[in-house]
């Protein structure tokens, strides 16, 4: 028997519609497909970008200047988003204690730190113990989603210690933000999570390109998602999406090993679970030959900044005595 047998994970990529803009289902429906997971054997469930509660799909249809057709929808998007932490994160993380299974799922945010009404792509990790790791917010939504989603920092740039690995990840268009990657590679990421509404090329050939650079396994959950999965009481599906067909997205989740291969998918035009086996120590040896954060890397020649610091909407200042203090030495 071969000696890289010693660190081995069954994960799951999890290829599913959200109740489109109802959060409590579609928290339901999460917790229910970790469970549907976990009874897999999988010990990681990721899950497609913004699936609670839903990818805002109108922002690629509904032309920007048409300001009173998107506030009604940015209204019920926002009353369905969630906050970190809250109360649907809660349940989230007790399902996730429940079944035993480390979950990277895709939520919309809003700034409950600061005005409460602006929104953010972001990536929640929660731990096989039911413990939030940490919410990564994308940085740069892309095109459209710019009307939808502020931009994170980037101070939520970590690698999260679980019994699959060193997980982390970034949402779909980050992945091709070549400084990002660095710094998960660097940060020490083994398994990376790549939720997504891109499907088919060069998204498949990106998860492998990035299976390969960092020599680490690759997530890629998107949502597969029929017309049909939008209630016919938005208007904007009959006003501004009647040519569209049948799939609205057809999915496409995969899983990558560090090789580049495809060990599971592209799952295409219907709902399930991808489920792959992991081995460390085949992803660990494979660095010998590349890695690019370590031996492959030129830090005498190239010097990576990164800024770690969030910064708040609201800083207190000083107070009067504090301000007449005298300094010390």
């Amino acid at each position: 028997m071969s000696s890289l047998m010693n660190d081995v994970s069954i994960v799951a990529a999890v290829q599913a519609a959200p109740v489109f803009l109802d959060l409590d289902r579609s928290v339901d429906k999460a917790c229910s497909l970790m469970g549907e997971a976990a009874k897999a054997g999988a010990t990681l469930a990721v899950f497609p970008e913004a699936f609670l509660p839903g990818y805002p799909v109108w922002s690629w249809f509904i032309p920007p200047v048409k300001t009173h057709d998107l506030r009604p929808l940015y209204a019920e998007l926002l009353e369905n988003s969630v906050d970190v932490p809250g109360r649907h994160v809660s349940r989230l993380c007790e399902a996730a204690a429940d079944h035993g299974i480390t979950v990277s799922i895709g939520i919309n945010e809003r700034n409950h730190e600061a005005s409460g009404s602006t929104l953010f792509n972001s990536l929640l990790h929660i731990s096989d113990q039911g413990a939030i790791l940490g919410c990564h917010r994308k940085m740069i939504p892309t095109v459209a989603e710019r009307l939808v989603w502020g931009q994170g920092d980037g101070s939520d740039l970590q690698v999260h210690s679980t019994p699959v690995g060193k997980v982390s990840g970034l949402i779909c268009w980050e992945n091709y933000m070549p400084l990002a990657r660095y710094t998960l590679y660097a940060r020490g990421m083994e398994v990376c999570v790549a939720p997504t509404w891109d499907r088919g090329e060069p998204w498949i050939s990106t998860m492998r390109h990035i299976g390969k650079e960092g020599r680490s396994f690759v997530i890629s959950a998107c949502s597969a998602m029929k017309m049909d999965d939008i209630p016919d009481r938005f208007e904007f599906k009959k006003k501004w999406m009647s040519e569209v067909g049948e799939w609205l997205n057809p999915g496409m989740s995969l899983i990558v090993d560090p090789d580049g291969k495809i060990l599971a998918g592209p799952l295409e035009k219907e709902e399930g679970i991808l489920l792959a086996e992991i081995n460390l120590d085949f992803a660990r040896g494979s660095r010998f030959q590349l890695d690019t954060a370590g031996h492959y890397a030129r830090p005498d020649v190239f010097d990576l900044r990164i800024i770690n610091e969030s910064r708040s909407m609201l800083r207190a200042g000083l107070s009067p005595n504090e301000m007449a203090a005298p300094e010390t030495q």
